[in-house]
């Protein structure tokens, strides 16, 4: 095997040439670096950097952004410390924040809500495309208190140049394109930006098209070996244009977005071999058994912003958009489930004079959303949810100290159809739901010296349960499951141990807010050759929600009644059933930290490393596992650069541990290695930039299964591959 020799010899090398007395005066820069005191974080209207934020912030943007780009956001981002990916195979991954997934973790767009269906279920992808964007950012930790108790767990922002906010003569912009080996892709983009006196306008469209990817061959349970995941195909392709006036105290800024793609969903089609073994089937006719999803969304969006004000605010800012969405999930050349979410977000916020030297911002914000699934196969109920806010956000600088507060109040409000349990053959009947949510913190940035800085954060977070978290009652055909929400329990007889049964009952139990009271300590050094920060956390949440196994199968009768007709006398008959999860409260606790270090040997090598771990379990449990599921492992990762002129090569390893703390029902998953290795050739041509660019993916040819995915047992990491491509800027 070779786990450990590939990165025992990195370390060797850099050992060796760490003992070289080469250091610069000033910090070399090399071209895939970013440059953290100058960027800005634009998920908070204060605009510190990175170094100035109390809570742990990353940023990828420019040539590291690129070179991480991925079909998804989650893999885009499974490389930034304390961030996971869901990996429900390479057509659709979320990103993990700290263990901490779906209803937990905000996904926005330019600081607005994507309002796709990527928090219900671990199959749906995002709506934010990664190839048009200009940098994603990553809030480590609650952030409700602009974003709403949907961001207890973290926030990543995907921001691009939509709604232009400066003024611009002439034309500029970049474009791309790249091939993988491992799924035949082939990827198109580019982004636009022109503008003249003071009007501004931006363009960005990008293509998409891949085959099922090929996996390291391995053998499935049923003895099938397998060197390909099928069903996971993507057809994907996009575009946004905007427009802006941009004047000295006054700008708006308009765009339109449209995203349109079809996607396979894997883990199905083993079954319509087994049931139509030694059957002959023309091409059209096996198309038509593949399982996919087809995906569109229009989003509109638009600021205004008015500065230079005279009285107490002397700046006000009003975001809003407006997102179509749809999502129809296909078997058999049928819609079984269509996801709609019609939605409509405003946040309207001032900046304030100081007060005693205190500047801060006070904002509104409101939320409404019509969300429906619609289907034989849909699992949630119709559901309208709305929410509203005020919040307020403070710092003041005194000497070496920045303090940094905030609160917020949140009312949220959930009205299911209830139709939808009357169909389902289930009692119940909901009426409306209501709950507010308060949140509050206070930190701090402490600078140690010009070159250090230590940083601590207090959150206390309220979170209302999502509609799918309470409603859910069916079958998730992606994820195999039956899902029970906690707005129901469970009543069991087992009387006939072989024929356990159940039945679904609304509880007269109320599903509880999730309270987190979180702790966030930061180091951070910043010499001419080293930046490094570490953050350890503590994470206590009351009432925590989770998914849980209960170990009992559903089956549908009715179904397999009409299967068994049609299968032969000789042939053996599947009574596998599905698994049933329930969303079940219990306190929890979450803790862990963060490590990264970017180090400059000499002017044309540096190394960076990072390193993340996260350790989830249930408080006060009677039961002896109070491990909770799906938690991805420890892991460690370290890449060596070299740059020199015009080349730039690197080499890097990740390592994923065991994770041997599982939750009841789930299995071990073992570690494995990922080796890659990269090059990049920059070259100038008049006023165009371009960059050829050749990447190697696992190496090793490693079988890695992801303890987070629901479908690591059928759905590991990609097999070797190698890129190719290019990208012009002008």
């Amino acid at each position: 095997m070779m786990h450990y020799p590939l990165s025992k010899i990195c370390f060797v090398v850099l050992a060796c040439l760490s003992s070289q007395d080469v250091f610069s005066a000033d910090k070399p820069t090399q071209k895939d670096e970013n440059e953290v005191e100058t960027l800005l974080i634009t998920s908070t209207p204060l605009l510190r950097s990175v170094l100035e934020s109390s809570t742990p912030v990353s940023i990828l943007s420019g040539e590291r952004l690129e070179k991480n780009q991925s079909a998804t956001l989650g893999e885009t981002l499974k490389s930034v410390p304390g961030v996971n990916s869901t990996y429900f195979g390479p057509v659709s991954s979320s990103p993990i924040i700290r263990g901490l997934d779906g209803p937990r973790v905000k996904v926005v767009q330019n600081g607005m809500d994507s309002s796709d269906a990527s928090r219900v279920g671990p199959d749906h992808i995002t709506t934010n495309e990664t190839s048009t964007a200009t940098q994603i950012e990553v809030l480590r930790g609650p952030a409700t208190l602009l974003y709403g108790s949907g961001a207890i767990g973290g926030v990543v922002n995907v921001v691009d140049n939509r709604l232009p906010d400066t003024r611009q003569d002439g034309l500029s912009g970049k474009a791309s394109a790249l091939y993988d080996s491992v799924s035949n892709e082939r990827t198109l983009s580019t982004d636009l930006n022109g503008g003249q006196d003071n009007l501004a306008w931006h363009f960005d469209a990008y293509t998409r098209k891949t085959d099922d990817y090929d996996i390291p061959e391995f053998e499935l349970e049923d003895g099938d070996l397998v060197d390909s995941l099928e069903n996971s195909f993507i057809d994907s392709q996009g575009f946004s244009i905007g427009a802006g006036w941009i004047g000295d105290d006054v700008s708006a800024s308009f765009s339109f977005g449209q995203l349109d793609t079809d996607y396979g969903i894997p883990g199905h089609e083993h079954e319509h071999e087994e049931e139509h073994e030694g059957e002959e089937h023309d091409e059209e006719s096996h198309e038509e058994e593949v399982v996919f999803a087809k995906m569109k969304q229009d989003r509109f969006q638009s600021v205004v912003n008015w500065k230079n004000l005279s009285g107490w605010l002397n700046e006000v800012h009003w975001h809003n958009a407006y997102t179509d969405y749809q999502h129809s999930e296909i078997e058999d050349g049928e819609v079984g489930t269509t996801f709609t979410n019609d939605s409509f977000e405003s946040r309207l916020w001032g900046k304030h004079a100081k007060v005693n030297g205190w500047q801060g911002v006070i904002g509104l914000h409101y939320n409404d959303s019509d969300f429906s699934a619609e289907g034989e196969e849909a699992f949630t109920p119709s559901t309208n949810t709305s929410s509203s806010a005020i919040f307020v956000l403070e710092e003041k600088e005194s000497g070496d100290f920045l303090w940094q507060l905030g609160a917020r109040v949140e009312r949220v409000s959930h009205k299911p159809d209830n139709d939808f349990f009357t169909h389902s053959e289930v009692d119940a009947n909901f009426s409306k739901l209501t709950y507010t949510a308060s949140s509050l913190s206070a930190g701090f940035v402490y600078q140690l010296g010009n070159d250090q800085s230590l940083a601590l954060n207090y959150a206390r977070s309220e979170r209302a349960p999502s509609s799918s978290e309470i409603f859910s009652n069916g079958i998730h055909i992606s994820t195999s499951t039956y899902e029970v929400g906690a707005g129901f329990e469970l009543l069991v007889d087992d009387t006939d141990p072989d024929d356990v049964e159940f039945s679904v009952v609304q509880s007269n139990v109320d599903v509880e807010k999730e309270i987190s009271n979180n702790i966030d300590i930061t180091y951070r050094i910043q010499t001419d050759t080293l930046h490094a920060n570490v953050s350890i956390f503590y994470n206590q949440v009351d009432d925590y929600l989770f998914q849980q196994n209960t170990g009992l199968e559903f089956h549908d009768h009715e179904e397999e009644e009409e299967e068994h007709d049609e299968v032969h006398e000789e042939e053996e008959h599947d009574d596998e059933g599905s698994p049933v999860y329930i969303f079940s409260q219990q306190d929890a606790e979450l803790y862990g930290f963060e490590a990264d270090i970017d180090w400059h040997l000499n002017n044309n090598l540096r190394v960076n490393a990072f390193t993340d771990y996260t350790r989830a379990k249930l408080s006060h449990s009677n039961d002896e596992n109070t491990n909770l599921p799906r938690i991805p492992a420890m892991r460690f990762g370290a890449e060596l650069h070299w740059e020199k002129g015009n080349w730039h090569a690197e080499l890097g390893a990740t390592r994923y541990s065991k994770q041997d703390k599982i939750a009841d029902f789930e299995t071990q998953t073992d570690g494995y290695t990922i080796v890659s290795a990269a090059f990049n050739y920059y070259l100038s041509l008049s006023n165009v930039d371009i960059t050829l660019f050749a990447k190697a993916n696992n190496l090793t040819n490693e079988l890695a299964k992801v303890h987070s995915s629901f479908l690591k047992d059928t759905a590991p990491l990609p097999a070797r591959s190698f890129v190719i491509g290019a990208k012009v800027r002008f």
